[in-house]
């Protein structure tokens, strides 16, 4: 008999096989009990200890700095989601009417109509079929010309999981001396992120989804050199030196990234992500890796051996990620996913078929119980 333990941090109801961390995680244990604890305090003594609170706070961006693998702290913001930091980099720099911006075709919305928003000022959206390429990386460096000013790609693509090689894009960017912006939600917290590597200009990613922290609070990296070409749009207490001389004159902004951070912080949300991030560097990213790579291999696998089914995701070790797309080849899509939720599997409908996202801490039995489901189906 198949042993039905569970990984102790991620204690999920019985019936339930988690596979939708592409969407929204659910909290270990660890991050439950932070939050718990802040809502104690806060219940019982108010903001008594809010100097440890901004400890805690200090401690995330230092977490966050660890994942990317970041120069210094000093370019980590704590921004509300992916959505915002994006629209802080359209809306920040000066354009000029015959501008261009490229990005990959299919993009989730938060990576194209931020770009698509800027029409109106004369600015160009190049989006570009990296899958009708042999080499999708050189297909959207293919579309800069002299008026690019910016190429801006997810890490892994949300509807399939495909993974572009971001060293290789950011090498290409550099070569042609355009920003380069990476929506990094798809990848951090479950794969590898070496930013000393990849180089990128701004870093966004929400921290809901393999960060496994509470929706309202996101990654935001600007590198030293691409920070002043941002204008700002907001303003407010925060975001200035000294922000606790509440009667300072003159002030003046602050050189970090802390610049974007107008006003007061989502403190319940630091300290779910702090307590959730640990967790996952506690662990080891490598380790992480390797299993989430293990479980999609897995689901491919069994995908590529049930005629029944068919695969959406790229199948190439270099390509792949935390997520499986496929689709039952006579069975309508919607009508499978209801079959898999009605049973406790907790996916997606996405890119043209059943999206799975298993993360490290999953066990062999539940792919199996998966698999069984998907026979009978």
């Amino acid at each position: 008999m198949t042993n039905q333990k569970r990984h102790p941090q991620f204690p999920q109801d019985e019936q339930l096989i988690y596979l939708n961390h592409a969407a929204i995680s659910p909290w270990p244990n660890c991050t439950a009990e932070a939050v718990k604890d802040f809502t104690e305090q806060n219940c019982h003594s108010g903001s008594k200890n809010y100097l440890q609170w901004l400890e805690t706070e200090g401690q995330l961006r230092e977490l966050l700095r660890r994942l990317i693998n970041a120069d210094t702290v000093d370019d980590i913001a704590l921004l509300k989601n992916t959505s915002e930091g994006l629209s802080v980099i359209a809306y920040g720099l000066d354009w000029n009417s015959g501008d261009n911006v490229i990005i990959p075709a299919g993009e989730f919305p938060s990576n194209r109509i931020v770009w698509e928003s800027l029409d109106s000022l004369g600015v160009e959206t190049r989006q570009v079929d990296i899958f009708s390429s042999a080499d999708p990386e050189k297909a959207l460096i293919e579309a800069i010309d002299n008026r690019t000013r910016l190429v801006s790609v997810s890490a892994v693509q949300y509807n399939n999981g495909f993974r572009l090689d971001l060293e290789k894009l950011g090498h290409y960017c550099r070569q042609y001396h355009v920003l380069y912006v990476v929506d990094a939600i798809q990848q951090l917290g479950a794969l590898e992120f070496d930013n000393k590597k990849i180089q990128a200009d701004f870093i966004v990613a929400d921290g809901h989804k393999w960060m496994m922290g509470s929706e309202g609070l996101a990654l935001f990296y600007s590198s030293e050199k691409s920070r002043p070409l941002l204008n700002l749009k907001q303003y407010g207490w925060r975001m200035i030196d000294n922000p606790t001389d509440f009667l300072q004159q003159p002030w003046s902004v602050i050189k970090t990234a802390q610049r974007f951070e107008c006003g007061s912080p989502n403190m319940l949300g630091i300290f779910a992500l702090h307590a959730s991030v640990k967790l996952l560097l506690d662990t080891g990213i490598d380790t992480i890796q390797k299993s989430v790579l293990a479980n999609t291999g897995h689901i491919m696998d069994y995908i590529n051996n049930n005629p029944h089914y068919e695969l959406l995701s790229h199948p190439d070790s270099n390509r792949r990620s935390g997520i499986t797309t496929f689709r039952h080849r006579q069975q309508a899509n919607d009508q499978l996913f209801k079959q898999l939720t009605d049973q406790g599997v907790q996916c997606a409908l996405r890119g043209e078929g059943i999206r799975l996202s298993p993360h490290f801490y999953h066990q062999p039995w539940e792919l199996e119980r998966l698999f069984n489901l998907l026979d009978s189906a």
